[in-house]
């Protein structure tokens, strides 16, 4: 067996499949910075089945969504030291969007005295997830991903608007939750399902969110680490989708003025491992006193550094949504933006 027949045998299921009775050419070596963007590298599958590493620049997380530089110099200046990046090879994913038979993995960010990178952003997970497991509690996640599907706009002074619909006319009524508002992105929809079948991954629901031609993307619940890869590599697949339909996706904040904002909603349970209770749920399912105030005391020493994210936030919005942030409270849901 040679050795990328050997790597090959050890993907996930879903990208063996994919690659079945094909010719592999080509893995994109990614990692994601700190606004999530992939980073990385594309090399021919036969280098990377003979490569246990690779290296990229450090200053990769201090680079901003602009393309800008963050105040990163220490002692020495601006050092641009080389990290080892190690592939995770049970992130092996297709991307059905390219024009070969190309596989993406992401990988873990080390330092040369093979320590992990502290400020990567998979590390900060993993540290935050052990922290977790320490205390016998294992934390399970289900993320919510709002988007807007937009008109191609090639000239940034120009106003972003909504994407035209299959019907020949632009999204511009809010339709929350209507089926016909979905319909109306159908072709764009059956791709990111498409593409999504290819990946190996679970799309939980599809639903017209408050805004024009806004989408809520949600997934299947489970392992922290596990959602944040499906995350990372979900907003790719939406954009290569949306872009073979002549639109853009675009995750921001708020990226149409009179519109409503886009976050991501993370549902999260925390289960003790011995026991199996969700500590989040009472003696029949329901919610309990102790959550409530444990939130609270939760929410007093974070608001002040949230509420400066949030207020500039709203303060582009009318009033009308102010007190959306009341119900999203009871049902458990973290808002980040």
């Amino acid at each position: 067996m040679s050795k990328l027949d050997e790597m090959i045998s050890s993907f996930p299921e879903a990208a063996k499949e994919y690659i079945k009775g094909k010719k592999l050419d080509e893995v994109e070596c990614v990692i994601a910075d700190l606004p999530g963007i992939a980073r990385g590298k594309a090399v021919p599958a036969t280098k990377f089945s003979r490569q246990n590493s690779f290296h990229l620049p450090d200053s990769i997380f201090f680079q901003t969504i602009t393309g800008g530089w963050g105040e990163a110099a220490g002692e020495e200046g601006f050092v641009e030291r080389d990290m080892i990046l190690k592939p995770d090879i049970s992130t092996a994913s297709a991307a059905p969007w390219t024009g070969d038979w190309t596989l993406q993995v992401i990988h873990d960010a080390f330092d040369r005295k093979d320590e992990p990178i502290p400020f990567a952003p998979r590390n900060v997970l993993k540290r935050v997830v052990s922290l977790y497991h320490e205390k016998g509690w294992d934390p399970i996640v289900a993320p919510e991903m709002e988007f807007f599907l937009v008109a191609r706009n090639l000239d940034p002074a120009n106003p972003i608007e909504a994407m035209m619909g299959r019907s020949g006319r632009p999204a511009a009524a809010r339709q929350a939750y209507s089926m016909t508002a979905v319909d109306e992105f159908g072709p764009v929809i059956d791709d990111i399902y498409d593409f999504s079948e290819a990946q190996g991954f679970e799309i939980d629901g599809i639903t017209q969110e408050g805004g024009a031609g806004q989408l809520e993307i949600n997934l299947r619940h489970g392992c922290p680490i596990k959602l944040a890869d499906e995350v990372f590599y979900f907003k790719r697949l939406i954009r290569e989708a949306a872009l073979r339909h002549d639109c853009f996706a675009t995750f921001m904040a708020k990226p149409i003025e009179n519109e409503p904002g886009s976050a991501m909603h993370i549902h999260h349970s925390i289960i003790d491992l011995e026991s199996g209770f969700n500590a989040f749920s009472g003696p029949q399912g329901g919610e309990t006193d102790d959550i409530f105030e444990q939130a609270t005391d939760f929410h007093q020493v974070l608001h002040p550094e949230f509420a400066r994210v949030y207020s500039i936030v709203k303060r582009a919005e009318y009033d009308e949504f102010l007190q959306v942030i009341s119900p999203w409270e009871r049902e458990h849901l973290l808002l980040n933006v």
